[in-house]
């Protein structure tokens, strides 16, 4: 393979990663403009998405009604880790938001193993066929999907942010909580529905990456870490910089596990986090507000 097919074969698999990552670190995003806190829960919602869409399509063998209901019964799952761990807090703020979201990462790993298992599972891609070739590059299908219904659901977020009611009084509570409550929006139900779209964007990124990876129970911390560093790269807070930061961190895997070593892929991923951290904290795109949609 020449150089030129080789860098346009890097970028297909980047961009591919990378969409993932943007699935990722939009939960995150969401979830710091409802609250001020990481819920660092969303690594596991990724692993629920992919290991119950296993176990439904193993059940049903339909690839499409296992998604739908995996990414359903996470979003469920997000609205009542929201219920019965952040809404009781009596003076929740940031911090202790964040801890527990710590607590409860940790609780979900573990049911995870208790009722889906420790085995590593997987199920075929959405097309029959599983690569494409197209002036000599090899495009895994399963990665098209990943990147088309990414876009799918970045565009009915931003729709659902300009264009509903519910959407404008999300941004209005992330924008300022008590002027938000004092015109009669309900904060509580604002903070819920962020949970839920987090879990949504995760249970997505798991159903669409299981074909090409499998998933396996003690991945979500992995998965987190990646979505973490792609929202701080992007711009902690900013919906955009969910795209920005996942695209890049996704090529720079890519680049860098082909240029200097497979070993270090990982790596990448806690090298950029400390570079931005030490360069440039707010991000790419700076700490963007929800309503800039």
């Amino acid at each position: 393979m020449h150089a030129g097919s080789a860098i346009l074969q890097l970028l297909v698999a980047g961009i591919g990663t990378g969409s993932i990552y943007a699935l990722i670190a939009l939960g995150f995003n969401v979830v710091f403009k409802s609250t001020g806190a990481m819920n660092f829960a969303q690594g596991e919602w990724v692993v629920m998405g992919g290991m119950i869409s296993a176990l439904l399509f193993a059940s049903t063998h339909n690839i499409g009604l296992a998604c739908i209901a995996a990414v359903v019964i996470v979003s469920v799952i997000g609205i009542l880790s929201e219920r019965l761990v952040v809404w009781p807090l009596r003076r929740p703020n940031a911090l202790l938001i964040t801890l527990v979201s710590i607590g409860l990462a940790i609780c979900s790993r573990s049911l995870v193993m208790m009722i889906l298992g420790k085995k590593p599972v997987g199920y075929p891609g959405f097309s029959e066929a599983s690569t494409l070739f197209v002036g000599g590059i090899a495009i895994q299908t399963q990665t098209l999907w990943i990147v088309g219904l990414t876009l799918v659901f970045l565009l009915a977020m931003h729709l659902f942010f300009e264009h509903t009611i519910m959407g404008k009084a999300l941004r209005a509570a992330a924008a300022d909580r008590d002027a938000a409550a004092i015109v009669g929006v309900r904060v509580e139900t604002t903070v819920m529905l962020s949970f839920a779209i987090a879990a949504f964007g995760g249970a997505l990124a798991g159903a669409l990456i299981t074909p090409l990876t499998l998933s396996s129970y003690d991945q979500g911390a992995l998965f987190g870490f990646k979505g973490f560093s792609a929202a701080m790269l992007g711009g902690i807070g900013s919906l955009p910089g969910a795209i920005v930061g996942g695209l890049a961190l996704g090529l720079l895997e890519a680049f860098g596990s082909f240029y200097i070593s497979s070993d270090f892929k990982d790596a990448i991923a806690f090298a950029v986090l400390l570079a931005i951290l030490f360069a440039r904290p707010a991000g790419l795109l700076g700490r963007a507000d929800v309503v800039k949609v």
